[in-house]
């Protein structure tokens, strides 16, 4: 039996990105449909449901795309709520990349580190989709977290938001421009950028040299830069005190992640996988692998 992945992507053009990786991941075909809304999705949902009797519907998934992150997790909500006992299909919510790019990151610092736990960590414009990700897993993992935003309401609102979901110590500082960012890093042991991209947030004074901080990861990869000094391709490469991670460093582990989590959809009917239980599989990824030298604590 043929393993179907049916992609709702929120925008109206379906991403390619999705539908490539999908089938390299393992999906024999891929049904691709754009401009999918909460409101619209049901019937969507019923086709995977009734096609299959419930011992085959593990051949049978879900993947939720699209630009817009709120929209996708409108769309999961919908999409789960239209299924019901045993009628069921597997779903997996990466709205433009943002939970598996969240999720790498992570998984990239805390592989490099050793273990988060009571270790200071300052996300950079994490108000948007992966900061927001980013700072909650680290925060559930046990760091203590900060986000960076340039408006105090929005860095509030955002960070409550956190909290509300992952738990964990979360606060927010506002950074007008780049050249405070130096002020909010403190005596932080890891740096992520989560800016926009070609957008500079992180000069290299701010962060090259200081005592303190043992990774930091750039999730930019069109230039200028997030946080200069960290080049594209570093994976774990020395950069002053600290091991480097760029945009492409992270991206080559996202990727893997993201055809991981496809595999795993048709294992099972009633899989759901947002960032928590994806940030799950990128452990069993990471343990999987020879794990390179953790960086030793400062002095």
């Amino acid at each position: 039996m043929k393993k179907l992945l049916v992609h709702l992507d929120t925008s109206s053009a379906p991403s390619v990105f999705d539908r490539v990786v999908a089938y390299d991941a393992g999906a024999d075909e891929v049904l691709s449909y754009g401009g999918v809304t909460a409101d619209s999705v049901r019937d969507l949902v019923h086709g995977a449901m009734f096609t299959r009797g419930p011992k085959d519907l593990h051949n049978t998934a879900i993947f939720i795309g699209g630009a817009d992150m709120t929209a996708g997790e409108r769309l999961l909500a919908a999409v789960q709520k239209t299924m019901f006992g045993p009628l069921r299909v597997s779903v997996m919510l990466d709205s433009n990349g943002s939970n598996t790019t969240a999720v790498a990151a992570v998984a990239k610092l805390a592989q490099t580190i050793g273990n988060v736990k009571g270790k200071r960590a300052v996300v950079v414009a994490g108000t948007g989709p992966v900061g927001t990700r980013a700072a909650g897993l680290l925060a559930r993992d046990g760091a203590l977290v900060t986000i960076t935003s340039r408006h105090s309401d929005e860095a509030k609102h955002v960070c409550d938001a956190i909290k509300a979901r992952f738990g964990g110590d979360v606060d927010a500082t506002v950074v007008p421009d780049p050249s405070r960012v130096a002020d909010t890093l403190g005596n932080a042991e890891l740096l992520l950028n989560a800016g926009p991209a070609g957008v500079q947030l992180v000069p290299r004074d701010a962060w090259m040299n200081r005592h303190s901080l043992r990774v930091v990861a750039d999730l930019n990869a069109v230039p200028p830069l997030g946080i200069e000094g960290v080049d594209v391709t570093d994976a774990g490469t020395d950069r002053g005190n600290a091991k480097a991670f760029g945009a492409l460093g992270v991206g080559n582990f996202k990727m893997k992640v993201h055809k991981r989590c496809i595999a795993k959809l048709f294992e099972r009917n009633d899989l759901v996988l947002d960032a928590e239980s994806i940030s799950d599989i990128a452990r069993e990824l990471v343990q999987s692998v020879p794990q390179a030298s953790s960086v030793p604590p400062p002095g």
